[in-house]
């Protein structure tokens, strides 16, 4: 694995960690919240991909 992948990746893994925990707690249930963060980290993944170059 590349640095830049892991970078990448880490960044992604964060974004949705911090969706995922705001959704939590702005009254949602667990599993929405736990979509919320992946459906962010997978759609962040691409565009942090072009960003970080």
């Amino acid at each position: 694995m590349t640095q830049h992948t892991a970078i990448v990746l880490l960044a992604g893994f964060v974004i949705g960690l911090v969706v995922g925990c705001l959704t939590f707690l702005s009254g949602a249930s667990a599993a929405g919240a736990a979509l919320a963060g992946v459906l962010s980290t997978g759609s962040s993944v691409p565009v942090l991909r072009t960003l970080i170059d």
